[in-house]
């Protein structure tokens, strides 16, 4: 993927990226989604639970999703997706086989942010 026309970024512009730690807590079906796509609530601990709509059901199931720890932007404004409102992004990596989810290495406190 080209970086072209993406400089650099400071500090206080990384600091503005409110992203942290989550636990999901349930997972839904999202048949209205153009592409297979889960509706996925996440625990954020002090930020509260919030919502989203998630490409990810090439690679995970619903019972491989609940409980496990994810990471999350919180602070991005919220979108409507189809019928649903979408309160954070659920980040992961493209790739060839579907979208890879990013993990945290070992447990930490939901609302954790990423140093």
């Amino acid at each position: 993927m080209s970086e072209a026309g993406q400089g650099e970024i400071s500090w206080a512009d990384f600091e503005k990226v409110r992203i942290v730690a989550g636990t999901v807590t349930r997972v839904e079906a999202f048949p209205e989604a153009r592409k297979p796509a889960w509706k996925v609530w996440v625990d954020f601990g002090g930020y509260g639970e919030k919502k989203t709509s998630a490409q990810i059901a090439a690679l995970y199931s619903a019972e491989q999703l609940v409980g496990r720890q994810v990471v999350g932007v919180i602070n991005f404004p919220e979108k409507q997706i189809g019928p649903f409102r979408s309160q954070f992004l659920l980040t992961g990596f493209h790739t060839d086989d579907g979208v890879v989810l990013t993990a945290v290495e070992r447990p930490v406190p939901n609302g954790t942010r990423l140093a």
